[in-house]
C-alpha cells in the first residue's frame, strides 16, 4: 500500500508560510490595482467590481476544501491512508464539477450579475470582459484551493507557498507584458490582466498536481475520484456547509457595516478602510495560526490524543494572542507614519491613529475567534461555529453597528466598540466550548478503544 507523507508538524514551522502565503495573495491585489491605474481610473473600477463577484464565487468552493481538508488531517492522525486517497479524490472531482457550474453561471449570466451594480457602459463592457475571463477560469481555483489545503494537511505549507509565489510572480509578468506591450506584446489593459491571471493560475494547478503526486505522494487511482459513497460525502459536508456559512455570514456583515458607515461621510468610510488594511497583517498572522493549529490538532484527534490536542489548542492561543499583541503594539508606536502613507488628511489620521489603538483591546478578542474556530473545526464541531457566528453578528453586533454610530450619534468610535465587543463575544463563547470538550463527541475518526461517535 503506497502512504502518503506527512511532516513532522509544530505550530510555527506550519504556520510562517501561510503567513507568508496570505501576505503574497494580499499584495498580488495591491499591485492588479497599482498597474492597472496606470491604464485608467475606470480599469481599476471595472476590475473591482468584477472581483467582488469572483471573490463570493471563490468563499463557494472553501464549503468542499475545508471539510475534505478537516477529514483529511484526522485521517491522517488515524494512519487511515487508503481513506486519505478517496477523500482526496472525491474533494478534487467534486468541487471540479462545482466548479464548471460556477464558471458556466458566471459567463452566460454576465449581463444579469454586473447589472446589479448599474455600472456606466464603458465601465460595464471592460467589467464583463474581465468577469468572463476569470470567472471562466474559476473552475481551475476550485482545483487549487482543493489541492492546496490537502498539500499544507500533511504539513508542506512551505511548498503552497512557493507554488502561490510562483503563480504570484507569473501574473505580476503577465500585467506587466500585457499593460505595457513590453517585448511585442498586444498592450490589451483589462482583457490582458484577465488573461495573465487565467494562465498564472493554470498552471498553479499543474504545479499542485505534482506537489500532491511527488512530494505529498498521493497517487490518486480514476477509482479514488468516482468512488464516492454517500457516508464519506456527509462527513465532508458536516464540515463544509458550517464553514462556509460562517465566512458568508462574515463577509455578509460587513457590507452591512461599510454600508452604516457609509452614513457618517466619506471620511470615515475612507479611515474605517485604512485603519483595515493597516490592521490586515494582525489579522492574517491570526488566520494564518489558526491554520496551522487546525492543521495540527486535526491529527491530534485523528490519532485519539484527544488530551493532547485540548492542551495544544490552548497553547496555540496564548502563542496567537502573544504574538498580536506584539505585532500591534509595533503598528500603534509608528500609527501615525503608517496612516500618512495612505492620506494625508489630518482628519483621517488622527481618527485612524485612535482605532489603532482600540486595537490592542481587539486583537486578543480576534485570537480567541480566530484560533478556537479553527481548532473546533478540526474537531469537527463546525455547526457550534456557524451558530455562535449567525446569532452573535446579526442578532446583536450589526444592529449595535447603527444604534452605537448612528442613533446615539457615537460615531466610528461607537462603531468601533461593537466591533470589539463582537469579537470577544465570539471569542469567548468559543473559548467556553473548547474549555467543555464536548467537541470529543464530534470527531470524525472511530477508534475501537475510545468511545468517540462519529459526526
Amino acid at each position: 500500500m503506497t502512504t502518503s507523507k506527512v511532516k513532522t508538524l509544530s505550530l510555527i514551522a506550519v504556520t510562517w508560510p501561510i503567513f507568508i502565503e496570505s501576505l503574497l495573495h494580499f499584495s498580488l491585489r495591491t499591485a492588479d490595482t497599482f498597474m492597472l491605474s496606470k491604464v485608467s481610473d475606470e480599469a481599476v473600477a471595472a476590475v473591482g467590481v468584477a472581483n467582488q463577484l469572483i471573490m463570493f464565487m471563490f468563499f463557494l468552493f472553501q464549503f468542499i476544501a475545508t471539510g475534505t481538508s478537516v477529514v483529511v488531517a484526522q485521517y491522517l492522525g488515524a494512519k487511515k491512508f487508503d481513506e486519505i486517497k478517496k477523500y482526496t479524490g472525491n474533494g478534487i472531482l467534486i468541487n471540479l464539477i462545482f466548479g464548471l457550474f460556477v464558471a458556466t453561471v458566471i459567463i452566460v449570466f454576465s449581463n444579469q450579475l454586473l447589472g446589479l451594480f448599474e455600472l456606466e457602459p464603458e465601465l460595464f463592457s471592460q467589467a464583463r470582459t474581465f468577469l468572463i475571463i476569470v470567472g471562466g477560469a474559476l473552475v481551475f481555483q476550485a482545483m487549487i484551493v482543493t489541492m492546496s489545503m490537502i498539500i499544507q494537511t500533511h504539513g508542506f505549507t512551505k511548498e503552497t507557498m512557493y507554488v502561490s509565489g510562483g503563480m504570484n510572480i507569473i501574473n505580476i509578468i503577465g500585467n506587466y507584458l500585457f499593460i505595457y506591450g513590453a517585448l511585442g506584446f498586444p498592450q490589451w489593459g483589462v482583457p490582458g490582466v484577465a488573461i495573465s491571471t487565467a494562465i498564472s493560475q493554470f498552471l498553479a494547478l499543474i504545479a499542485f498536481a505534482l506537489v500532491l503526486y511527488y512530494r505529498v505522494n498521493l497517487k490518486l487511482t480514476w477509482h479514488d475520484f468516482i468512488d464516492i459513497q454517500k457516508e464519506r460525502l456527509k462527513k465532508v459536508l458536516s464540515i463544509g456547509i458550517p464553514s462556509s456559512m460562517t465566512i458568508i455570514s462574515y463577509s455578509s456583515s460587513q457590507i452591512v457595516t461599510t454600508a452604516i458607515i457609509t452614513l457618517l461621510g466619506t471620511q470615515m468610510l475612507a479611515t474605517r478602510i485604512y485603519t483595515l488594511n493597516v490592521l490586515f497583517f494582525v489579522m492574517i498572522l491570526g488566520i494564518s495560526l489558526g491554520r496551522g493549529s487546525q492543521i495540527i490538532i486535526g491529527h491530534l484527534i485523528g490519532a485519539g490524543k484527544m488530551d493532547e490536542a485540548f492542551q495544544q489548542g490552548v497553547r496555540n492561543t496564548r502563542w496567537s494572542i502573544l504574538l498580536a499583541m506584539v505585532m500591534t503594539t509595533i503598528l500603534v508606536l509608528i500609527r501615525e507614519r503608517l496612516l500618512g502613507l495612505f492620506t494625508n488628511d489630518p482628519e483621517i489620521i488622527q481618527m485612524g491613529a485612535i482605532l489603532l489603538i482600540m486595537g490592542l483591546l481587539l486583537e486578543p478578542g480576534r485570537c480567541l475567534n480566530l484560533v478556537y474556530g479553527a481548532t473546533l473545526q478540526a474537531a469537527g464541531d463546525a455547526r457550534y461555529l456557524m451558530i455562535v457566528s449567525i446569532v452573535v453578528i446579526w442578532c446583536f453586533s450589526v444592529p449595535m453597528y447603527y444604534i452605537s454610530g448612528i442613533h446615539f450619534g457615537w460615531g466610528l468610535i461607537g462603531i468601533w466598540f461593537v466591533f470589539i465587543a463582537d469579537e470577544w463575544i465570539r471569542g469567548i463563547a468559543l473559548w467556553a466550548r473548547w474549555r467543555s470538550r464536548v467537541w470529543e463527541k464530534k470527531a470524525l475518526v472511530k477508534h475501537k478503544s475510545e468511545n468517540v461517535e462519529s459526526a
